[in-house]
């Protein structure tokens, strides 16, 4: 079973400093994009930041200069972790964040396959106090 765990969230004042991380675990093939989203009340998931499995990335504009997204993974690639560094964060980044990936799975079936798989984490929330 494909499994995407965030951490890292909590409280934080203006200026400060989060890191969230996002362990996807199971029978992955490749991840095509893994990245981050985030919900306040009242407004629609908007990006925060992707990366591929080529290292391109991409920033949503109010966070682009203050926030990284990085991934590190085990030799044979079935673990795989994003970071997403925040830093001089301001009360506006306040919300629900997820972990979403588009990756490719092993199917054992039967019969065996491989499948493409869009997954969501569970959210972690981060809030910035002014």
């Amino acid at each position: 079973q494909v499994r995407l765990i965030e951490s890292g969230g909590g409280f934080v004042q203006t200026g400060g400093s989060l890191r969230l991380s996002c362990a996807a675990s199971g029978p992955i093939v490749a991840i095509n994009t893994i990245g981050w989203y985030r919900q306040t009340p009242g407004m629609q998931r908007e990006l925060v930041a992707t990366i591929t499995g080529r290292g391109d990335t991409n920033y949503g504009d109010s966070v682009k200069g203050r926030f990284a997204i990085s991934t590190d993974s085990t030799k044979d690639t079935v673990y795989l972790t994003a970071h997403l560094q925040m830093d001089n964060l301001k009360p506006d980044d306040t919300g629900l964040y997820y972990c979403n990936a588009d990756l490719k799975y092993a199917d054992y079936g039967p019969p065996p396959d491989y499948r493409n798989l869009e997954v969501w984490g569970q959210g972690t929330l981060v809030t910035v106090s002014s």
